[in-house]
């Protein structure tokens, strides 16, 4: 597939990696906090990311349909889900599928919060001890995979338009890596910005130690759904600059490296009563 004449994985990995360069750059000219291991986390971080982008080409190679913009191309051309059978403008299908998607997102967010064997997974990503532009990139492979399948599901479902995908897709990375860039922004700009997406302030509550922020602010895209249901907190308790990040129970050397971090998942769950408990 081809949008504005450029073909979608060039688009996505060129945008990718544009707002990569920009934030890390922002980090180093603006950072919020001193990073306890500073780049010693990259390389763990980093491989995380080429792992989860193999697993994507796996996926893909046992059949496009289990990748999201593959499952709109079927979708479209089967006439099967909502927006493939009820007429309405293209654009208005197109927005309200980037709306629904993010709303997703949130709720998927939430469950990997919820759901024990589900935290198994999502807690790789919480385990980073700093928090910058690298931490967007710490999801386990496996996570990314039931991820992909979740938004195929999704997709199929509401019929949405090939290029809604594409943009949800570039717009989910993009906000991401910006919501977990240690990067200072101006209290004000901070205020106004969270009144629509979610910032640098707002996401790092959610990696505090502290089970009262890491389980708020699930938001990776818009603010709204956090102020909507609930599960929104303005600033941690401890300060940013004093705040703690990660899980309380990894917070010695495990995190920055591979193997540690791949294989957490299949260790015991914590007993304390401030996380998802066994079942």
């Amino acid at each position: 597939m081809e949008v504005w004449g450029v073909s979608e994985p060039v688009l996505r990995l060129g945008v990718f990696a544009a707002v990569l360069l920009t934030l890390l750059g922002a980090e180093a000219a603006w950072p919020r906090r001193s990073l306890l291991l500073a780049r010693r986390r990259w390389p763990t971080n980093l491989s995380i990311l080429v792992l989860g982008g193999i697993t994507v080409r796996v996926l893909g190679a046992i059949s496009p349909l289990l990748l999201a913009v593959g499952a709109a191309a079927w979708a479209q051309q089967a006439g099967v889900g909502l927006f493939n059978v009820w007429s309405i403008p293209g654009w208005l299908a197109a927005l309200l599928c980037v709306l629904v998607l993010d709303a997703l997102i949130w709720a998927q967010h939430w469950s990997f919060h919820r759901v024990p064997t589900l935290w198994r997974l999502h807690r790789v990503h919480h385990a980073d001890r700093d928090f910058d532009v690298t931490t967007a990139l710490r999801f386990h492979p496996v996570e990314i995979a039931l991820s992909m399948l979740i938004k195929v599901a999704a997709v199929v479902v509401l019929g949405a338009p090939m290029l809604a995908v594409v943009v949800f897709e570039v717009l989910l990375n993009a906000c991401a890596m910006f919501n977990h860039a240690n990067l200072r922004l101006p209290v004000k700009l901070d205020r106004v910005l969270r009144m629509l997406v979610v910032t640098p302030d707002m996401h790092r509550v959610h990696h505090s130690v502290h089970a009262g922020e890491h389980n708020r602010n699930f938001g990776f895209n818009l603010s709204a759904w956090d102020r909507l249901f609930g599960t929104y907190v303005a600033q941690p308790r401890d300060g940013h600059q004093g705040m703690t990040i990660g899980l309380p129970q990894y917070q010695q050397s495990g995190p920055e490296r591979l193997g540690w971090s791949l294989w957490l998942p299949a260790t015991p769950l914590s007993s304390r009563p401030d996380l998802p408990a066994e079942r």
